[in-house]
């Protein structure tokens, strides 16, 4: 399994557990915010190893 692929297990394990804590505890409950901050700041790290791997200034 390469990184991308790896980051995006995380992020789809995290994307339900966010999904779970906003129908246990409601959207703007600060576990919701801080899980939701969580899964941004995976998003962003798998757009940063994506952009990295398809820059088209490394061809």
């Amino acid at each position: 399994m390469n990184k991308l692929e790896a980051i995006q297990q995380r992020i789809e394990a995290e994307r339900k557990k966010l999904n779970e804590m906003e129908t246990t505890y409601g959207l703007l409950h600060p576990k919701v915010i801080r899980q939701s901050m969580k899964l941004d700041t995976l998003i962003n790290e798998y757009t940063k190893v994506e952009s990295l791997r398809t820059d088209p200034s490394e061809s």
